[in-house]
């Protein structure tokens, strides 16, 4: 008997295995949603392996079939990237708790799950900025490098300064202790300079 924890990370993994885009990972295709939600959890495993089930489920739900909501479809400026951050964490959200009450959990739970796929509460709330500091850890690991070979250096930067003051002192501490690519680390010395 799987635990209702587990059953509703299988659920998002199948979710997320939909995804038709793909990462290659050790010279095999898997669905990039589905890589994403692995490393999340793998990361909060790793920067906070005493932390509350929400964050775990929540952790893992942060981009529940994000490929169908797509950027493109939103203009290509700064109101169009936080309409469609809002649209995203609102569909993440919803999504989830329809797995979570399909596994059984309560209210309360899929309430708390919702209210930190959406980010209410950032700096404040503890579940919140952790569900933060992991999501900007797996950029800056997994992402950044991929990122900043697309984009002129110096809107990198203003990223990672942005990233770097959406973290907490402890996800600053982590983000320092990442095996961060060569010119990633180079660009986040400077931003933090900066």
């Amino acid at each position: 008997m799987t635990t209702k924890l587990e059953q509703a990370l299988e659920r998002f993994d199948a979710m997320n295995a939909e995804d038709p885009n793909t990462e290659d990972v050790d010279g095999e295709a898997v669905p990039k949603e589905l890589v994403y939600g692995r490393r999340m959890s793998e990361r909060l495993a790793v920067f906070a392996p005493d932390a509350p089930e929400v964050v775990k489920l929540s952790v893992r739900a942060q981009h529940l079939r994000r490929w169908t909501l797509p950027r493109s479809d939103f203009p290509m400026d700064r109101a169009g990237y936080l309409t469609w951050r809002t649209r995203c964490g609102k569909m993440h959200a919803e999504l989830a708790a329809e797995v979570l009450e399909a596994v059984g959990y309560d209210e309360d739970t899929i309430g708390t799950v919702q209210r930190i796929l959406t980010k209410r509460g950032l700096k404040t709330d503890p579940n919140v900025q952790m569900l933060e500091d992991v999501a900007c850890l797996v950029f800056l690991e997994h992402y950044a490098a991929e990122f900043a070979g697309k984009h002129p250096k110096d809107k990198v930067i203003d990223i990672v300064q942005k990233t770097w003051k959406k973290m907490s002192d402890a996800g600053h501490a982590a983000a320092l202790e990442l095996p961060l690519d060569g010119g990633v680390k180079a660009v986040v010395e400077e931003a933090l300079a900066g």
